[in-house]
């Protein structure tokens, strides 16, 4: 699974490589540029690549100062289907994502900026 090596507000290097877009961590690969229907509002339609990986543990970093917004029944329905659910600001969460690596197939969606 690709290490995160470190994240700044809008910059994270994952196993060596730059990238300056949201990405979507998967346990083979990264997708960089991953945008979302409303920007700062994540909805079920926008981790449709995330869910095709079927994850045991999705981490979802909202941003630097967490304005990407993960609301409660969308925790719910993500849960209902079987997955753990982390919700963390974007350091934290890259942090979770590499400790979470034991745990499963673990899948991330991050907010680089804001």
């Amino acid at each position: 699974m690709p290490l995160i090596e470190s994240y700044s507000f809008g910059r994270i290097v994952i196993e060596g490589r730059k990238y300056s877009s949201d990405v979507l961590v998967y346990p083979e690969s990264v997708q960089d540029a991953w945008q979302r229907l409303e920007g700062h509002n994540l909805q079920l339609k926008d981790l449709e690549d995330a869910l095709q990986h079927s994850p045991d543990v999705l981490v979802i970093g909202t941003g630097t100062f967490g304005k990407m917004k993960v609301t409660p029944e969308l925790k719910a329905v993500l849960e209902q289907k079987g997955l753990k659910v982390i919700v963390a600001r974007t350091g934290q969460a890259m942090r979770k994502y590499n400790e979470m690596q034991s745990e499963g197939k673990v899948v991330a969606a991050l907010h680089l900026t804001c």
